[in-house]
């Protein structure tokens, strides 16, 4: 699972150098495909193939006509592109999505169990500052956590 944020760079050619500590987690678990896509253009989101095609497999049981399969398709295609890592551990993150999120230089990468998401340092800074409220306390307990 990956979990924590491990900040690293994006370099000029808009390649991310995935953090040591999730490099792990992907050489024990994960092969060197990925799918980096996005649902609003200001998050990447990185997940390993094997975990891209999960949710494929529960899309393709979904109603063609389902107009919420239909949009989640629309922007994961549009953000999205498959890749690979290079030898170098390092994901070539696309260029439409980099330009929006601007995702260059120090960024963020924190593990959300299945995936990765990447923002600016100072998207994530803005995010964190956001208080944490008494209905997302609420929300938690509901879920038993």
């Amino acid at each position: 699972m990956f979990r924590g944020n491990h900040p690293t760079r994006v370099d000029d050619k808009g390649r991310l150098k995935v953090p040591a500590e999730f490099k792990r987690v992907i050489d024990e678990k994960y092969a060197v495909r990925f799918y980096i896509t996005s649902l609003d253009g200001r998050v990447a989101q990185i997940y390993p193939f094997e975990e891209w095609e999960r949710i494929e497999q529960k899309l393709a049981a979904l109603s063609n006509f389902n107009p919420t399969k239909k949009k989640f398709l629309t922007r994961t295609n549009y953000w999205g592109q498959a890749v690979e890592m290079d030898a170098q551990g390092r994901l070539l993150l696309p260029q439409l999505l980099r330009d929006s999120a601007d995702l260059k230089g120090d960024v963020a990468v924190l593990g959300y169990l299945n995936r990765l998401e990447v923002q600016s340092m100072e998207a994530v800074r803005k995010e964190v500052e956001e208080p944490f409220t008494a209905d997302d306390e609420k929300n938690l307990d509901e879920l038993g956590i």
